[in-house]
């Protein structure tokens, strides 16, 4: 009796918390019909919400898995100085709120800034641009490639690669026809990770964008710029856009899991 109270408790918790929330969403957004949902999902400024969050999302995302692939493989290998210091930073993002990683970034190719001085003398404007919205989203999505990938290549440990190495592959071969093939599930795994966060990442790129209506603003951001202007159609329009690739993202993880699981189980076989 207490295992299923607490089974239908927990669904219970999860309902109130996610799904009627989602479903009052739903609701609203279609409450006055199918119409006024199309229409402003396909306006100019919704539109422009979109493409923006996609760009940053197709410049970010490829960034981070290049660079996370890279750094994985040196940290599984210790071929990282200072791994401690390595991994201080890569769990920054989780650590520290995406408003300071705004801040920080603000702070750096501000007008006043380090970077940001060179940058306006030279008629390089980087603030207030989606150039600075792709660098703090790229910090905030960083660890998760790194994350998966990292316990994939300790767990496979160097065998495979020593005997490639033996059998006369370069360094190159052996990662792209040994490693890469073996780590393939992780590194699409933190691939999705990292679309999901670049795609809903508010706080970090809120303090770095213009906030112009058609120009500067993601959908997230988006959304909030609808609320603020008494919109409440446009702004559950586009909330529940941002839920669907939510949920399709879920889908996909979680049949990425299940995958992930019987490779494992095929090779520890």
């Amino acid at each position: 009796m207490g295992r299923y109270a607490l089974r239908y408790g927990v669904l219970a918790y999860l309902s109130m918390l996610l799904v009627v929330p989602v479903g009052m969403i739903a609701y609203r957004t279609f409450q006055h019909g199918v119409s006024p949902v199309w229409d402003a999902l396909s306006s100019d400024s919704a539109t422009s919400a979109i493409k923006l969050s996609l760009l940053i999302a197709a410049i970010a995302v490829p960034i981070n898995v290049v660079f996370g692939i890279a750094t994985g493989w040196l940290l599984a290998r210790r071929k990282m100085p200072v791994p401690w210091l390595v991994n201080a930073i890569i769990n920054l993002p989780f650590a520290m709120s995406p408003v300071i990683i705004g801040l920080a970034v603000f702070q750096l190719y501000g007008r006043t800034g380090w970077i940001g001085q060179y940058l306006f003398d030279h008629q390089i404007p980087v603030l207030f641009t989606w150039k600075a919205m792709v660098i703090a989203t790229v910090f905030i999505s960083l660890p998760f490639v790194v994350r998966e990938v990292v316990p994939v290549l300790e767990e496979i440990g160097t065998d495979q690669e020593q005997a490639a190495e033996v059998l006369g592959a370069t360094a190159l071969q052996g990662f792209f026809r040994v490693t890469l093939p073996a780590i393939r599930w992780a590194v699409v795994y933190g691939t999705i990770l990292t679309v999901a966060r670049a795609l809903g990442e508010y706080g970090a790129v809120n303090l770095v964008s213009s906030n112009i209506v058609g120009q500067g603003l993601t959908l997230p951001l988006y959304v909030d710029n609808r609320v603020n202007q008494l919109d409440p159609t446009s702004a559950y329009s586009a909330g529940l856009l941002l839920a669907v690739i939510s949920l399709i993202i879920l889908v996909g993880m979680t049949t990425l899991s299940g995958r992930r699981h019987r490779t494992a189980e095929e090779t520890t076989a």
